[in-house]
């Protein structure tokens, strides 16, 4: 019993970035974008706020990890809404560069390939930075579900032609969407580098792609996105607690629990799950 109280606090802590890269996720993708480049947001935004906050100090690095991820989706609302690039193609390539650029300008400023320096980060403790985690979901919940950018955000991710009869703004829509997923997954990076206290080459470590899994497990929903990015992070804790035990299972096979139970849980709701209609679809007048 003592163990499993122990690991609740370990869990929530660990699927901060989770979530919140899910629940921007979710808002770009039900919008009718395909969001691959999740995991260059959130490496981006670690990047640029355990540079900001080693040279400006903490408030800096948040404002600036925001700034890096807005930039990084900026980047993928270009090549996808306006030059109609496949989103697929643009988020691996925008990953790429995100892996390569932070390698490049972490040596390049702090003569280091592979950390930077110590950070002190926020002094928010872990429990606020959950409760973060849980107010930006419930208001992109709100948000999607009781507003009147929520319901133009779902039409164009249903029924763009639809919506553009009405006169929203088909393109416009999108890039906000894209923008906002931008924003949150970059404050899940700027948690990383704060919670670990410096910036590590390729932390992020594939925490993007198993965001995206949590969005689709979620049902394109901010709230089914936090709660399956709960899931996941629950399992990474529980990874970590069995490697600190030694319960005697080889190391890589422990290593491996978080991506298993990703792959299982996917393949538990292929075809019993619908993604918005338009999905991946671009709009003729983009």
């Amino acid at each position: 019993m003592d163990a499993m109280l122990s690991l609740i606090p370990q869990a929530l802590r660990i699927s901060v970035p989770y979530a919140l890269a899910a629940v921007g996720g979710s808002l770009c993708e039900r919008a009718g974008v395909v969001n691959l480049a999740l995991e260059g947001m959130l490496l981006s935004g670690a990047f640029a706020a355990a540079v900001a906050c080693h040279f400006a100090g903490a408030g800096a690095g948040l404002l600036a990890a925001v700034a890096a991820g807005v930039g990084v989706a900026a980047l993928h609302a270009l090549c996808t809404i306006r030059f109609r690039a496949d989103p697929i193609v643009s988020g691996v390539a925008i990953n790429l560069l995100a892996a390569g650029g932070t390698r490049f300008l972490l040596t390049t400023l702090f003569s280091s390939a592979t950390n930077s320096p110590r950070i002190d980060g926020l002094d928010v403790g872990a429990w606020r930075g959950v409760v973060v985690m849980l107010l930006l979901a419930g208001m992109a919940h709100l948000a999607m579900s009781r507003t009147a950018f929520g319901l133009r955000l779902r039409a164009v991710g249903e029924h763009p032609e639809a919506a553009d009869a009405l006169g929203v703004s088909v393109r416009w829509t999108r890039v906000w969407a894209v923008l906002l997923s931008g924003a949150l997954a970059s404050l899940g990076g700027a948690w990383l580098a704060f919670d670990q206290h410096k910036f590590s080459d390729g932390m992020s470590a594939g925490r993007g792609y198993i965001a995206i899994a949590a969005m689709i497990l979620g049902r394109w929903t901010p709230l089914g996105a936090l709660f399956a990015s709960l899931m996941f992070g629950t399992a990474e804790a529980a990874q970590i607690a069995l490697q600190t035990a030694g319960v005697g299972l080889p190391g890589p096979l422990v290593q491996a629990i978080p991506y298993v139970l990703t792959m299982v849980a996917l393949c538990g709701i292929i075809g019993r799950t619908r993604a918005p209609l338009a999905l991946g679809r671009p709009f003729p007048q983009d």
